[in-house]
């Protein structure tokens, strides 16, 4: 298998550096040398698609209580913590920030707070890219493996990542990892960078799979996937990424 450049892709839009799945963090992530921005989506009451890490409000704006609870208008009266007073972004509001860049969406479809999956969430996911014409270009990823395969079986993305909570991980062990990744026909399976050693990515490599990590946001751990070769490096800092890659 011909191995390409670990491409660099910012960690809900470089978290060191901006508010988290921001609009400002999405708009300077489309400055930066890099191939993708991540970002993660939950559904609102009234169906549309919002940009927060959490199924809960709390933590990274002044609302508070379930994030599918608010519709649309509601979630513009709120603002990001730390962002001068912008409201968390819809999905349509992200592609824009990257609109008529080389940076890529990455979009990890988030489960409710429960752990559920949204119902019909991918569907209305697939359909803002389309709206933006970018669905070519996106990579769909998730630690549900049904939400996984329901973006697969759509077809027409860049590709789809199954990610592997440690737990899931360790349970699984790499050949459960291996096995579940090709019934369900991934191309790439994510997990957090320290369960990463050469071993599990000859593994992973002689399966046929790509390999995207996230937690690479230090000096040390972002050189060692780069020495490992993973395919996608997912960072909260972008630009150290970027200098450590362009210096090898």
């Amino acid at each position: 298998m011909t191995h390409h450049p670990t491409a660099i892709a910012s960690h809900r839009g470089g978290a060191f550096l901006w508010p988290e799945n921001s609009l400002t963090a999405f708009r300077e992530t489309a400055r930066l040398p890099l191939e993708q921005a991540e970002c993660d989506v939950h559904a609102l009451a009234d169906g549309e698609v919002v940009v927060l890490h959490d199924a809960t409000l709390d933590r990274t704006t002044n609302g508070a209580g379930a994030v599918a609870a608010l519709s649309a208008a509601q979630l513009r009266s709120l603002h990001v913590k730390g962002g001068g007073g912008e409201a968390p972004p819809l999905l349509d509001d992200m592609l824009d920030a990257l609109a008529g860049t080389a940076v890529a969406p990455r979009v990890e479809i988030k489960s409710d707070a429960q752990g559920r999956a949204y119902p019909g969430l991918v569907p209305r996911v697939l359909a803002a890219l389309d709206r933006k014409g970018v669905r070519a270009e996106t990579w769909i990823i998730a630690f549900d493996a049904e939400v996984a395969a329901a973006a697969a079986a759509a077809g027409g993305l860049a590709g789809v990542a199954w990610l592997l909570e440690d737990v899931t991980w360790r349970g699984l062990g790499l050949r459960g990892t291996i096995a579940v990744a090709k019934a369900y026909g991934f191309p790439e399976i994510g997990v957090h960078q320290s369960r990463l050693d050469a071993e599990a990515c000859a593994a992973l490599r002689a399966a046929g799979l790509r390999i995207s990590v996230w937690g690479a946001n230090h000096e040390a751990s972002i050189r060692r996937m780069l020495d490992l070769g993973v395919d996608v490096l997912t960072t909260d800092d972008p630009p150290l990424a970027i200098a450590l890659r362009g210096a090898r």
